[in-house]
């Protein structure tokens, strides 16, 4: 009998807990609100707003450095990649 009894308690206790569970949790897609670009926020308007000004090598920090840099990044990955799947590929073959 005292089985019996702490069994249902143990049930109302954890259908009790499940339904304020689902209280408490809503379903549905949420997202936050859009972020609006305001005059006067922090940054410098007509270099970052304006799609014309964005992109201003001139103004670029370490110019040459960084534009030799990634030149030869996208050129070694260009040939590299390639390179190295033709040689992955033929041990794969000769392997098997």
């Amino acid at each position: 009998m005292a089985l019996n009894s702490g069994l249902r308690s143990g049930l109302k206790l954890l259908t009790s807990s499940e339904s304020s569970l689902s209280k408490s949790v809503s379903r549905g897609f949420h997202s936050t609100g859009v972020k609006r670009m305001g005059g006067g926020h922090g940054h410098d308007e007509p270099y970052y707003l304006h799609a014309k000004h964005m992109y201003n090598l001139d103004r670029m920090k370490y110019q040459g450095l960084k534009m030799t840099l990634g030149v030869f990044t996208a050129f070694s990955i260009g040939v590299g990649v390639p390179i190295w799947a033709v040689i992955f590929q033929q041990k794969k073959t000769a392997s098997g």
